[in-house]
This record gives structure tokens, sequence and C-alpha cells, in this order.
């Protein structure tokens, strides 16, 4: 084999391995519709958040004002994501939290808007929810800063 052939082979090989691992990076999800059903599921707003990563006017979520005992569940499927005992006001506008119930969300590395943010989804139906930050309050540190859109609020039973 001469050298322009390991050449034209190792550049292929570097081709294939980079796009293998762009789609093998492709999380599933325990709930998966098609497209047309989640538009059938959800408000076009939702569905411009939770499928299409959009993200919500600040101050425009009802949910900024729920301070009843209870729990915030993903709007896509129910999942509950989040205890009214975490939450708190961050100020930003958007429904935020200090914690996460366990095994609830996933993460990602997001790179838009010029800036490196981690992405948060429901680790069931992998609707986006918005993104974690390392400013807020102790005992974790932590700022989840969530889109209303994507929560529905779920008071408890007394």
């Amino acid at each position: 084999m001469d050298r322009r052939a390991v050449l034209k082979y190792a550049g292929f090989s570097a081709i294939g391995l980079v796009i293998g691992s762009r789609f093998s990076l492709a999380e599933t999800f325990e709930i998966s519709k098609t497209e047309d059903e989640w538009r059938a599921l959800l408000t076009p707003e939702q569905y411009a958040v939770l499928r299409e990563e959009n993200t919500e006017p600040p101050n425009s979520s009802p949910l900024l004002d729920e301070h009843r005992k209870g729990t915030f569940a993903c709007a896509g499927c129910d999942l509950p994501l989040y205890s009214s005992d975490t939450k708190y006001d961050s100020g930003t506008g958007w429904p935020s939290f200090f914690d996460v119930l366990p095994n609830a969300v996933g993460e990602k590395e997001d790179n838009t808007l010029f800036t490196k943010r981690t992405e948060v989804h429901c680790r069931r139906c992998g609707g986006h929810l918005g993104h974690v930050f390392e400013d807020g309050p102790q005992p974790t540190g932590l700022r989840y800063c969530m889109n209303g859109l994507a929560l529905m609020f779920v008071p408890s039973v007394a």
C-alpha cells in the first residue's frame, strides 16, 4: 500500500469516526413520540420550548407566583422533577430551583449563544427544561433556571 492510499483510508476512517460518534451520542428516552404526536400533545408554545429548545420570555410564567406545597413535573410526560421545597425567587424571571428530584433530569453541554452552558432536559422524554448554573443558594449552590412552559405544578394532597 502506498502513502496516498494510507492517507486516503485514514481520512475516511476519521470522517467515519466523527459521523459515527455524532449519531451514537444521541440519547434515547423511555418515552419517544413522533413530532406530530408531540405537536398533538403540547401547545405550540410548549412544543417550541420542550422539543425545539426555545426559551419563554422572562416573567411570563404563572409558575413564578406558585408558592403552594407540591411538585413541578415535566409538561411533556408528567415525570416529577422538582419539589416546591427547592423553589426560590432567583430574580431572573424564570422559575428556579436549587435541587432536582433523584433520577429526574439529564444534562448536556450547550454551546449556543456564544457561551458554554449546561442544558437540562427531562430524563424520561428528553424535553428541554432550561439550564443549570452554579450561582444558586446553598446547600447546593445550583440554580436550575427552568421554563415554566416545560413544567406543570401538582399540588400536594393535604
